[in-house]
């Protein structure tokens, strides 16, 4: 029987301020660290199935949490025993471990649809909430809307001392473009729980819209310093990389690409790259092209939508104009509408400015409107798609497009040296004439761009 019962165990006992005290129930500590993303959360996970071996809900928890590295015969093996176990602890912790195993084998459709009954049943379940990023993973509008709703909902039954919750639904926010809200939802969270890495994943997002610069990487900074090993490590700083761009301190962005992204890191290493060509700078450490097309052709390489796009970016990183053709073609004949009418486009218009056809990469991507959402992915990495039409646009000699393009961008964020550059006329150094090798490991620093921002250099008092 597993150590939470009642209340406690569909909570997991969270909602207290300031942290789990180290001599806790391993069991409460495992679920404030999976709900914090912390580094410690697969040793207590795995500590936790130890002490308890019966515990359906602790060993379904150690396979969402570490599943992925899991083979699918021992996935599935573990997931059937947790059900067993879960069973025989009561309906919840039933339902529950049956909506890890539908998320852990990537049903997110049927993720989905479970989860709205189950919260139904169990009102604002934590444990459940880890798993409402099924319903954006389905790649359909009606589910988002679905799951931004339900968040709200649950958000509200569970209170605003419910840190996990009010991390969540600042997340939403911050995806709904209501960046003043989720900004102080997340701050609200931190200050209730201040290892949330949800609620510092929501502000990154939220302080990326307002363009805080040196605040936001300087926040992360701190937050990492306590967790270097947090979840998200590798993500907040690839976060901290795009405040450097956004202020111009672009051997920062480089620095912090090298030493934080792993090579498998290839779309964020990509979106990294791609924006300080966009702004006339050397990239950091590249891509192999060939490891790619590796990643292309492997079973489920373009099973989702926004994974090809971020495995495109790379090859325009590259200059890999015909194979960004090759792929443009592919995704014209596939039978998902998001691939030929979204995808293909896009993919498209990047081999066209790596080519030097800054006209032909316009019209492509002015013709998409808001059906660029299709793409995949959040606000902040979708912005790269405009961040291309604005730097087309300068080239194709339509200044005038580009600006409106990007006014409402120049016009709040606090540190906009980037949107700056891309409005600026220059010639985009990846073109098959004139191909951009190998950079150093170590770039030295650019001289500072006429518009580079001097208050990058020493971070300011956050918003």
């Amino acid at each position: 029987m597993c150590e939470q019962d009642g209340e406690q165990r569909m909570t997991g006992g969270t909602a207290r301020s300031g942290g789990t005290a180290a001599d806790a129930p391993v069991a409460e500590r495992a679920v404030e660290a999976l709900l914090s993303l912390s580094g410690r959360t697969l040793p207590l996970l795995r500590e936790w199935v130890g002490s308890d071996p019966d515990c359906g809900v602790a060993r379904a928890l150690l396979a969402l949490a570490a599943g992925g590295h899991w083979d699918d015969t021992v996935l599935k093996e573990q997931l059937v025993i947790a059900h067993r176990d879960a069973r025989a602890a009561g309906e919840r912790e039933a339902s529950l471990v049956h909506g890890v195993f539908l998320h852990t084998h990537r049903q997110y459709r049927l993720t989905a649809d479970h989860l709205a009954g189950h919260f139904d049943r169990w009102p604002a379940d934590e444990q459940a909430g880890i798993m409402l990023g099924a319903f954006s993973a389905c790649e359909d509008a009606d589910y988002r809307a679905r799951g931004n709703l339900l968040m709200e909902h649950q958000a509200a039954h569970a209170g605003p001392d419910s840190w996990p919750w009010v991390s969540w639904l600042a997340s939403t926010r911050a995806e709904q473009g209501r960046v003043r809200e989720a900004h102080a939802l997340a701050e609200r969270a931190l200050v209730r729980h201040p290892r949330s890495g949800v609620a510092a994943h929501a502000l990154a997002h939220a302080e990326h819209e307002l363009g805080t610069g040196p605040a936001g990487s300087g926040f992360l900074d701190d937050w990492l310093a306590t967790d270097p090993h947090a979840l998200q490590a590798r993500h907040l700083n690839w976060h901290a990389a795009l405040q450097s761009i956004a202020c111009g301190d672009f051997a920062d962005a480089r620095r912090r690409a090298d030493t934080a992204l792993a090579r498998t890191d290839v779309g964020m290493r990509a979106a990294t790259n791609w924006r300080l060509l966009l702004a006339g700078q050397s990239p950091a450490g590249r891509s192999d092209p060939d490891h790619i097309r590796e990643l292309l052709a492997a079973p489920g390489g373009t099973a989702e939508v926004f994974h090809t796009f971020n495995l495109a970016l790379a090859l325009a990183v590259e200059g890999a104009t015909d194979d960004l053709h090759q792929l443009s073609r592919r995704a014209s004949a596939d039978e998902r509408a998001d691939y030929r009418e979204v995808l293909a486009p896009v993919v498209e218009a990047l081999a066209e400015v790596t080519a030097g056809r800054p006209r032909a990469a316009a019209d492509l991507l002015s013709g998409l409107g808001e059906k660029a959402e299709r793409i995949g992915g959040v606000r902040v990495e979708r912005e790269i798609i405009q961040d291309t039409l604005a730097r087309a646009l300068m080239d194709a000699g339509e200044p005038a497009r580009a600006a409106e393009l990007l006014h409402h961008r120049t016009g709040t964020r606090r540190h906009h040296t980037y949107e700056t550059l891309l409005l600026t006329p220059q010639r985009l150094p990846v073109t098959p004439s004139s191909p951009i090798g190998p950079p150093p490991r170590h770039p030295a620093p650019p001289a500072a761009p006429a518009t580079s921002d001097p208050s990058c250099a020493a971070p300011r008092a956050r918003v």
